[in-house]
């Protein structure tokens, strides 16, 4: 059941980088102009549909799983290794002059172990990244917890919000860099390099209910998801070896990573649900029209962007397919509003 719903997910992931919009992305020119492919193989579709995956891969959805291929049909041939006899020659006289001198010379040392090998958790961006998302893991996890006091709780959704946004803002820093200058076109294309990964997404969700004067604890639950996939993504690439980690975190990291979709489909409910809360805080004191409109912006990103399409969309769907006759048999006089709100969700 594990391995049928990972693959679910990544024939949905598939599905969407196969449907993603590569003429209109700047960055897929500069990309596919790098690639060093054979001339006669440039043109195949395989070939540019398996660079393409690899480039949603990179700059899209890090969790899309690219199968390794090679294309090795027409390549240059590799060079023989071939010496001239009077190299040999030579090099034998000299093995033959230092036979006796071999034998007091100890031997190498063996190779010592890489930075990588010997301490996985360096100081580089991926670390940094991963540093972050554990600190919101556990202020998450602490913000939802129904023993703690409600200012604490409160303090502790804030601070979680308010690490996915440097999260976010350095992810998408290091991915995608700052606009080439500081003018409105430059401005403008990177944002629409950027507008539909989901480091932006996360970016945008957490700043609007960082800077509400609403507290809600349900805020914090698609930090705590995103955190905890994060978290455990990182922990089974780099510490596999480890018998920490074999002992105590891999079972749970597992189980994250076969659920995955339950998690995305929990966090999609829970902004969805977040949605309708601050509609209903319009009849508050702490009513923001502005910031309840640029939330919904941000849940129809989240309905049309590939990387979260299919969890909102699924959502969406069985919220309609509960509330619709509802609708038709007590409040008909409604469907003409969500005939024009469907309209501009839509467009």
């Amino acid at each position: 059941m594990a391995g049928s719903a990972a693959d679910a997910e990544q024939e949905q992931k598939r599905a969407a980088a196969a449907a993603y919009d590569y003429e209109g992305d700047a960055r897929w020119d500069d990309y596919w102009s790098n690639v060093l492919v054979p001339p006669n193989l440039a043109s195949r579709p395989d070939v540019v549909d398996h660079f393409k995956r690899k480039f949603y891969q990179r700059y899209v959805d890090h969790d899309l799983v690219v199968e390794p291929r090679s294309f090795t049909g027409s390549t240059q041939p590799s060079r023989p290794d071939v010496r001239s006899s009077s190299s040999s020659s030579s090099e034998n006289a000299r093995a033959r002059n230092s036979g006796s001198t071999s034998r007091s010379v100890p031997p190498p040392p063996p190779p010592t172990q890489t930075d990588s090998a010997a301490n996985p958790l360096r100081f580089d961006a991926r670390s940094i990244h991963f540093s972050l998302n554990a600190w919101i893991l556990v202020v998450a996890g602490l913000g939802m917890l129904p023993i703690l006091p409600k200012h604490l709780a409160d303090r502790a959704c804030k601070l979680s919000l308010l690490g996915t946004i440097f999260s976010s803002g350095y992810s998408l820093y290091s991915t995608y860099g700052k606009p080439r200058a500081w003018n409105m076109p430059a401005i403008k294309a990177w944002l629409q390099s950027v507008l539909a990964t989901k480091d932006f997404i996360h970016l945008m969700f957490s700043f609007m209910l960082f800077t509400s004067q609403l507290h809600l604890k349900i805020a914090a639950l698609p930090v705590l998801c995103w955190a905890l996939d994060h978290v455990a993504r990182f922990l089974r690439r780099n510490f596999a070896r480890s018998s920490f980690y074999r002992q105590y975190l891999e079972e749970p990291c597992l189980w994250v990573e076969t659920n995955n979709t339950t998690l995305s489909l929990l966090s999609s409910n829970a902004e969805i649900t977040l949605g309708f809360l601050l509609i209903i805080s319009l009849l508050s004191w702490r009513r923001s029209i502005i910031q309840t409109f640029m939330y919904w912006q941000v849940l129809k990103l989240m309905y049309h962007a590939p990387v979260t399409s299919s969890y909102h969309q699924s959502a969406w769907a069985n919220i309609g397919r509960i509330v619709n006759p509802y609708i038709h048999r007590y409040a008909p006089f409604l469907q003409t509003p969500i005939s024009a709100i469907q309209r501009w969700w839509f467009r």
